[in-house]
Formats: C-alpha cells, structure tokens, sequence
C-alpha cells in the first residue's frame, strides 16, 4: 500500500485542484526536451529553413539554411526557457498561468484556442507516424499504423511523469545511436557543396540572400516557439526554476539544430525517387535505426494530448485528466483515419501566431515588472489591458505575415492596402510581434502600476 501511494506520490495529479509534484530533475526534463527536438517533420520539413517559393525551390544554399537554423533555433530557445521558467516557478500549467496574466475568465479564449491546436497537432503527429512507418516497411495498412501510435500515445499520457522518466532512461540513448550513425553514414555518401546557391544569382557569400535569410531563421524560430503554449505543463514539476531553463532552453535547441541539420543532409543527398525519408532508409542499417525515429515520434503526440487534457483542466479543474486523456487519444485516432490535414495548416498557422505575441506579454508582466503575486485562482480579476498588448502583438505579426487562410489572409491584405503598409522581406513575423506585445504590455504595466500609487 505505501509503495502504491508513494507512485502516485511521483506522477502528475489528477486535476487541477490536487499539488504539483516537484519529482523531475534536470536530466528527466533535458531528455524530454532533447527527443521533442528530434522530429521526423524536422527531417522532411528541413526545407523551410531554405527560403522556399510559392513552386517549392530554395532559395538560399544549403550553408545558409544551417545558419539560419542556429540563430532562429537559439533564439527561440530562450523564449521556451523563459515559458519553462513561468512553470517551475508557480507550479501551474501553461493555461492556468494565464488567469495571472489575463484573468480567470479571460484566459478561456487562449486556452480554447490551445485546445484547438493541440488536437491538430496531434493528429498530424498520427498522421506523420503512419506514413513514416508505411515508407519504412514498404507499404502496409495505413490505418494499422495509425491506431497502434494512437494507443501508445494515450498509454504514455495516462502516466506522464513517468513517461518522461522512461524517455531519459531508454529512449534518449537509442536516439542519440541513431542520429551519430546517419551523420557517419550521410558524411561517408559525400555530400554535395554546401554552398553552391540554388537561389538567384548575385547573392552574397554562401548562398546568402540576406533578406530571405530572416525569412529562413524565422521558419526556424517558429518551430521552437511551437512548444510555449505547453511548456509549463511540464516544467511545473522541475525541482528547481535552473534546471527548467536550462534543459528546455539546452536540450531542445541542440536536438533541433541537429536534427534539422540532418534533413538538410537528407535533402542534398535526395535524388528524387522514393518519399521523403528515402535518403535514410538507403543507407546500411538505415531501417533498423530509422525505425527507432519512427518510434519515439509517439512522445510528440504524446505532449500534445497530455497538454490538451491539462489544457481543458483551466475550463474544466476537476475533470480527471486520465479521462480527457484517454478520449482525447480516441479522438485524434480518428482524425487521424480521416482528415487530410494539408488543409488544416492554415488554421493551425493562424492559431500558432496566437501564442507568440502572448509570451512577450507574459515575460513583460513576469519577469519585467516588480514584484507582485501571481493570481491563478479561478476568480482572478480581468485585466483587459494586457488583452490590448496581446492583441497589439497579434496584429503586428498578421500584418507581417498573415499565412494561407483564405478569407483571413485577405481581410490583412486589406487592412495592410488601407495603412499603406508593405512587409519587408528581413521582417520577422514572429520576433517583431514578440517585442511589439512585449512592449505594449510594459508600459500598461507601468501606467497601471502609477495609477495604483496615486
């Protein structure tokens, strides 16, 4: 009886009104991180850091596509860090913090469009698992596929903690196996010059256009920027703010760049025949430790069910999360059968876009400002300016870049004729909205604080 209370002692509580365990140390949480980093959508999206037109061709070299890659890569990093560090410190989910930031009853629009993403996102992890594992055994049934990453991933969300600890110690190792023996086997095929440019002529030394440059580091700083929404519903049980920083600001950056490094060898190597994972399964052995990647793709859909049902605790704090876990495994299982998702991403682009502009508000209000109490109880006031820098951010960044979603995408076009107002090439959506809502929500932070004291 006590070993059995001294487990549930060690996993994550069943609703949001039960303590956070502080049972995750830096190793649990810097492994965790790491593999989120490895992504088979690293591996076949490797091209997006290449400045892509609307026909798919790069547009910069391979060289820069590794550079823009570092740089958007480590900044975003730290963005993730600073969400991490949010967690540890209040021992609160990432929707739940934000009934400090917003209000209780404001935090519901972000946490319902939280809930959104994450079911996509789920679902295309599914989806991605399924093709994968077809082009890796040579066809098959898709569906099969499909519903043995959707049990895996419910049975890794209804014990979390416990799932990160098996990550850091089994799964971590056979990842890092596999990722050194592509680089040996990549490096032995020879690669092509790296710094021939596929883009136009004239531009600068290796293949930089310098202005489609920001675009590719900004391609590369979204990725990172993805996992903020979810950050703290794992960082919350860090036992210490230092470690939380450092492994999702560390672990996650380095995988990242590796990984995408990875695909970018990939895509050099690529000769046309065969899907996107051919250059890894061409290799000696490739299968064997492709397979492994293929695998452990089950943690990514494994985050984004378990932050769906944390997510769905804010609106909901005494359902148990093993129940919205389970249905919400069921529920991307089917999706997954049945959805085309390329006409999905546009929605989730706009809906990604949300969560930027809300962590410059969240690190102005959190970690600029003095020192105040943070307020998550389920009646915490409403604090519409705050709403106002979120949602200056928000349109700073759509005036940027307003995606592909058809009548969204046009209602900005309109709005950017009426300003007279043209997105340069060099202009970051992600990082300007970041410093726009980031600025915005200090000086209404100032001027409420002067108002307090007068």
């Amino acid at each position: 009886m006590s070993s059995t209370r001294a487990s549930a002692a060690q996993e994550a509580p069943l609703t949001l009104d039960q303590p956070a365990p502080k049972v995750l140390s830096f190793w649990d949480q810097s492994a965790f991180w790491a593999n989120l980093g490895v992504s088979l959508i690293a591996f076949s999206g490797a091209y997006t850091v290449l400045a892509p037109n609307a026909e798919g061709a790069a547009q910069i070299s391979i060289a820069a596509g590794i550079l823009a890659t570092v740089l958007g890569t480590l900044v975003g990093g730290l963005m993730l860090g600073a969400a991490a560090l949010t967690g540890a410190r209040t021992g609160q989910p990432a929707m739940v913090l934000l009934r400090g930031l917003f209000g209780a009853k404001l935090s519901y629009l972000p946490t319902v469009l939280n809930i959104a993403q994450l079911i996509g996102w789920g679902t295309f992890e599914l989806i991605v698992i399924g093709d994968a594992a077809g082009e890796l055994f040579g066809g098959g049934p898709h569906w099969l596929y499909v519903v043995v990453a959707g049990l895996l991933t419910t049975v890794l969300t209804i014990w979390p903690l416990g799932s990160v600890r098996l990550l850091r110690r089994f799964v971590t190792a056979g990842v890092v196996i596999a990722l050194i023996w592509f680089y040996a086997q990549f490096f032995r095929a020879g690669l092509p010059d790296l710094r021939a440019n596929p883009g136009p002529s004239g531009s600068g030394p290796f293949g930089v256009d310098w202005n489609l440059f920001w675009v590719a580091t900004d391609a590369a700083l979204a990725v990172s920027i993805s996992w903020v929404p979810v950050a703290a519903d794992y960082t919350r049980h860090s036992r210490t703010g230092r470690s939380a920083f450092g492994a999702a600001s560390g672990a996650y950056a380095l995988t990242q760049i590796i990984a995408y490094v990875l695909g970018l060898f990939a895509l050099a190597l690529a000769t046309g025949a065969g899907g996107p994972y051919a250059p890894f399964l061409q290799v000696s052995l490739g299968a064997l430790f492709f397979f492994v990647f293929v695998l452990r793709e089950a943690d990514q859909s494994f985050a984004n069910v378990y932050s769906t049902a944390v997510s769905i605790q804010n609106l909901a704090p005494r359902v148990d999360r093993r129940v919205l876990s389970i249905g919400l495994g069921a529920l991307i299982t089917v999706l997954a059968l049945r959805l085309d998702m390329s006409n999905y991403f546009g929605f989730l682009g706009l809906i990604g876009s949300v969560f930027v502009p809300l962590l410059g508000v969240l690190v102005a209000d959190f970690f600029l400002r003095a020192h105040r109490e943070w307020n998550t109880a389920p009646d915490a006031p409403a604090r519409w300016g705050m709403v106002v820098a979120w949602l200056a951010g928000f349109a700073v960044y759509q005036l940027i870049n307003p995606g592909d979603a058809g009548v969204w995408t046009e209602f900005w076009d309109r709005v950017r004729q009426a300003l007279h107002f043209t997105a340069q090439a060099w202009m970051s959506a992600s990082l300007l909205s970041f410093l726009a809502a980031l600025a915005v929500a200090w000086l209404v932070g100032k001027v409420a604080a002067r108002t307090a004291s007068a």
